[in-house]
C-alpha cells in the first residue's frame, strides 16, 4: 500500500516583496551538500487514523520543535511523489523564528552497509524563501504546491 504523508505550508506575506514560505532541509549525509531540489515543506507519515491536518501538526512539532501557529488551514490538495510516497499539504498563514529549531533526532545506519548506527537530525535548518525562489529549492514534486497557494492568495 502506497504510503501517505501530510505537511504544513507555513507562510508569510510582508509588507513589501514577494509571500514567504517556510521549508526544511533534512538533516544527515546524505543530504549535507544538496540544496536545490532537496528541501521539503515539514511532512510525516499518517499515524493509524490519523486525518492530514492532526499528521501536518504533529509533523511540523516534531521538526521544528514548536507547534505551528493557530489559524485555518488551506488545503492545497496532494501530489504523488516520484518514489511513490503521497505528500497531502495544507498551507497556513503564520510566522515561525527559524532560530528557534529544534528538530527531533533520528537513527539512521552510516555509513551504509556498515551495520552501525548513527543520529541525525530529521531537520538540519529552516529558512524562509520567496515564492518563486522555493519553487527551485523544493522537491520537484511538492513545487506544485507553491502554484496552488499563489493562486490562492491571489484569489484574495
Amino acid at each position: 500500500m502506497p504510503r501517505a504523508s501530510a505537511g504544513i505550508l507555513l507562510f508569510r506575506t510582508p509588507r513589501v516583496g514577494e509571500p514567504e514560505v517556510l521549508l526544511v532541509h533534512p538533516g544527515g549525509p546524505f543530504w549535507a551538500r544538496k540544496d536545490e531540489g532537496a528541501w521539503s515543506i515539514p511532512k510525516g507519515e499518517l499515524d493509524g487514523n490519523e486525518g492530514p491536518w492532526e499528521a501536518a501538526r504533529r509533523e511540523f512539532q516534531e521538526e521544528l520543535g514548536s507547534p505551528p501557529p493557530k489559524g485555518q488551514p488551506v488545503d492545497l490538495g496532494q501530489v504523488r511523489q516520484k518514489g511513490g510516497k503521497t505528500v497531502h499539504c495544507l498551507a497556513l498563514n503564520g510566522d515561525f523564528s527559524i532560530t528557534s529549531l529544534k528538530s527531533n533526532v533520528v537513527a539512521m545506519q552510516w555509513p551504509p552497509k556498515t551495520g552501525r548506527l548513527q543520529s541525525f537530525p530529521e531537520v538540519d535548518r529552516a529558512e524562509w524563501f520567496t515564492l518563486s525562489v522555493a519553487r527551485t529549492k523544493l522537491n520537484p514534486a511538492q513545487s506544485i504546491f507553491i502554484d496552488r497557494l499563489r493562486a490562492e492568495l491571489e484569489a484574495l
